[in-house]
């Protein structure tokens, strides 16, 4: 995956074919997977305390999910991806505006 990254910042990559999610899943930090395909929707949004800038891991809302990310407090842009379901993966990218041009172009 690494090898043909289009986008890696140690959290989010950014492949030729899905985006992947470090250290998403509660208790054992297990990655997150999404094909391009899968994706209905991305919203970039300002990242306030209410939508998750104090958190680490989780949400307090139970529409967001936000991967482990222990930098998120310096960060002020959330990218939130609509895959159909209930719940929202929720990320916290280095650039965010390199996320969105990738996935506009990736899912069309």
């Amino acid at each position: 995956m690494a090898g043909n990254a289009l986008y890696d910042d140690g959290r989010v990559c950014l492949d030729a074919e899905a985006l992947t999610l470090r250290r998403y899943y509660f208790p054992f930090a297990t990655s997150k997977r999404i094909p391009y395909s899968a994706i209905r929707g991305v919203d970039v949004r300002p990242l306030t305390w209410l939508t998750g800038k104090g958190r680490l891991w989780g949400s307090a809302h139970p529409r967001y999910w936000l991967p482990l990310d222990a930098t998120r407090l310096r960060k002020d842009t959330a990218v939130v991806l609509d895959l159909g379901g209930r719940v929202r993966p929720t990320f916290t990218p280095d650039d965010p505006e390199r996320v969105r041009q990738l996935l506009h172009r990736s899912t069309g």
